[in-house]
Order: C-alpha cells, then sequence, then structure tokens
C-alpha cells in the first residue's frame, strides 16, 4: 500500500502529474479549480488560469506547452506569462482539455471532452510543427496517452469503454498508420482507466479510476503487479526524481460525501514512492 503523500491540500481533481526532466521538479494540475501546482525542495508553487488546465509538456527550462480549455498555451515559469499558441475547440463552451502527453518526436497529443463527461462529446488531437489535427473523435473521457520506448506505438483509451487501445505510428514523422486495436481489456473486471505512462522497459502503468489502484501490464498487455494507494479515485501516474525512479499518483476527492472522506482522508493528495524500475524522461515539446 502506498501510503506517502506530499504535504500539500488536496485536489478536487488532480490530474497531468509532469516531471520536468530539466528543472527536476514536479507540475500537476487541479482541474474543477483552474490551478496549477509545482513541487520543488518542499516548495509549493501554484498558478491560477481563467479556465480549466489538465496537462502540461515541457519546451525548456522556462517554458511549458499547457492545455486549457480552450487552447494549447506556451507559459513562461519564471514570468508568469501566457501566450495562445493555437484554440482547442474554443467555439465548443462545453467541452475542456483532459488527458495529454508530449510524443517522441515534440509533438504534444491531447484530448478534450464534456464539461459533464457527456457521451461522444470529446476527441484526441495531435499538436506538431504548430498544426493541430484531429485524430479521433466520439469519445467521452480521453486518458492514457503515453508512447512506447521504441517509438512504435501510442496508447490512449477512452475510459468510460474500459479498453485501452494501441495505435501503430510512423517512425518518422509520429502519425498513426491505421485504427487502434485493443491491448488491454478491463470490461470484465469493471475497471476504469485513467492516465498512463511508459516505463523504461515498455510496461504500462495504468492509473485506475475507482478502483484504489494504479495497475502495472506488459507491452503485450499482461497484468504484471498491482500498487495498492488509500484512496479510490487514482488519476495519473508519473515516475520523476533524479533517476526516475519515484512513482507519483495523483488523485481525486472530487463527488465523495463527508463519509467517504471519514474512510479516505487522503483523497485528492498526491502520492509517491521508490519503484525498482526507471521510468523515461518526458519527451520535449518543439514549438
Amino acid at each position: 500500500m502506498i501510503t506517502e503523500s506530499l504535504p500539500i491540500e488536496p485536489c478536487s481533481l488532480g490530474e497531468g502529474p509532469l516531471w520536468h526532466p530539466g528543472l527536476e521538479s514536479l507540475f500537476w494540475f487541479d482541474i474543477n479549480s483552474h490551478k496549477m501546482f509545482n513541487w520543488k525542495n518542499a516548495i509549493l508553487k501554484t498558478w491560477t488560469f481563467s479556465e480549466p488546465v489538465s496537462a502540461a509538456g515541457w519546451i525548456d527550462d522556462d517554458h511549458l506547452i499547457i492545455a486549457s480549455a480552450s487552447a494549447l498555451i506556451k507559459f513562461s515559469i519564471s514570468k508568469d506569462t501566457r501566450e495562445t499558441l493555437i484554440d482547442l475547440e474554443a467555439d465548443m463552451p462545453h467541452t475542456r482539455s483532459n488527458d495529454g502527453r508530449a510524443d517522441p518526436w515534440g509533438g504534444f497529443w491531447i484530448g478534450t471532452m464534456g464539461l459533464k463527461a457527456e457521451q461522444g462529446a470529446g476527441s484526441i488531437y495531435r499538436f506538431h510543427q504548430g498544426q493541430l489535427k484531429k485524430l479521433h473523435e466520439g469519445i467521452t473521457i480521453p486518458n492514457s496517452i503515453c508512447f512506447s520506448p521504441d517509438r512504435k506505438f501510442v496508447y490512449f483509451t477512452d475510459t468510460s469503454q474500459k479498453k485501452i487501445l494501441k495505435q501503430d505510428l510512423d517512425q518518422l514523422t509520429g502519425w498513426p498508420l491505421n485504427e487502434p486495436s485493443i491491448l488491454i481489456n478491463l470490461k470484465a473486471q469493471g475497471l476504469h482507466p485513467d492516465g498512463s505512462i511508459c516505463d523504461s522497459q515498455g510496461y504500462i502503468w495504468n492509473a485506475q479510476y475507482g478502483a484504489s489502484r494504479v495497475a502495472r501490464y506488459s507491452p503485450e498487455g499482461w497484468l504484471d503487479r498491482v500498487e495498492e494507494v488509500p484512496v479510490s479515485q487514482v488519476t495519473c501516474p508519473s515516475l520523476g526524481g533524479k533517476f526516475f525512479d519515484t512513482l507519483y499518483i495523483t488523485s481525486a476527492s472530487q463527488g465523495l460525501n463527508n463519509n467517504d472522506l471519514k474512510t479516505e482522508p487522503m483523497a485528492g493528495k498526491v502520492f509517491h514512492f521508490k519503484t525498482d524500475i526507471a521510468g523515461l524522461a518526458e519527451y520535449q515539446v518543439k514549438i
């Protein structure tokens, strides 16, 4: 059971943990409170936005790309300046961004969803070389976007469908080559796959919302291990630390009543523990 957490206030919907390899610090979001956080050397920094923010990638040691409800933003960490790179469903006030991650070619993948998780209201996009292209649509809750270390596959899910998919990628450009196929089917177990990352061995670490656990799967889709967390609503993992062997896990407290919170008082915290497996540095976004 993972019990250690950062000494911070809990999030309503903690998401999008990003270990910045240059700054050696952790960024994450509370989507519902429109906030981004950074934890470094036991110091917490907080930034507030005018709308939901959910995911980020690193551009350099002072700039992030941040996905908000209506745009992809270039954000200066030191100056707190925000420059819109491109609109993201800006004409659709009923949607917001959700899960996202940089790819090995310098692109940035981002999913969108309905504000109330309306069925089929979301899509998955790729931002690359200044252009935003829609790759998948009709998705309810896009999650689990991550990439195999050999650059052959992207993984993603529609959490509502309870299946993690994989899709072949062009080795030169990173664009999808064919239709996705099912890698991990969690329907029979009633598990809801949320955020995922790949480690250095090509295994997938998947947070399973509502199940109090993060599960590690082989590249073939076989369950390797389960790490339990003392909260039900785990949202996304990230492997960070100097040697990329600290697993960080965000979680949510939204929707829990007073009795629930008595049972799981750490809901919404960011958990961490040392693993025996190294992760991978997050890829740099090239804009």
